[in-house]
């Protein structure tokens, strides 16, 4: 058995990605064993500045061009979470223990048709834009307290907040 506390975190970027009605653009994994939304996210490579990181991972699995968002926001420090048991040691190779996160809030300001989730390598299979609350309760339950932590240092650029 692997001792979580022995493994480090991997860094990563999230992404909050807003409309202009200051809904969340929240995303369905192609790869999980149960239906789970999440917000774009990705490890940051070496060298790589989170910001740069950020803009990377978000045309990587949206298409969105670095362009056609504004940067309104960040996190001031990283958030963590740990894998469960049953994920632990089976993905990212088992070299770490969960991800710490800095999270970045963006508005997009293209139109829906510039969307394209059908990447290079996708990771979605369908998109939509949602409420934060809907956003919280679509997440895995292992990353649902990250995701209140985001949603709440966010709140104020959130419809219905």
């Amino acid at each position: 058995m692997i001792d979580p506390t022995l493994l480090p975190y991997r860094p990563c970027v999230g992404i909050m990605l807003l409309n202009k009605q200051g809904l969340i653009f929240a995303a369905q994994r192609i790869d999980g064993q149960v239906p789970a939304w999440q917000m774009p996210q990705g490890g940051i490579d070496a060298g790589e500045e989170p910001k740069t990181a950020a803009l990377r991972e978000l045309t990587e699995e949206t298409g969105i061009a670095a362009s056609d968002v504004t940067l309104l926001g960040q996190t001031e420090d990283w958030v963590n979470y740990d894998l469960p048991p049953e994920l632990l040691g089976k993905v990212w190779k088992g070299k770490y223990r969960g991800q710490k996160q800095l999270w970045f809030l963006m508005r997009f300001e293209g139109e829906d048709h510039q969307i394209n989730i059908a990447t290079e390598h996708p990771e979605f299979s369908q998109w939509r834009w949602i409420s934060a609350p809907e956003m919280v309760a679509s997440i895995v339950p292992f990353k649902r307290a990250v995701y209140e932590t985001v949603v709440s240092h966010f709140e104020s650029h959130l419809a219905n907040s």
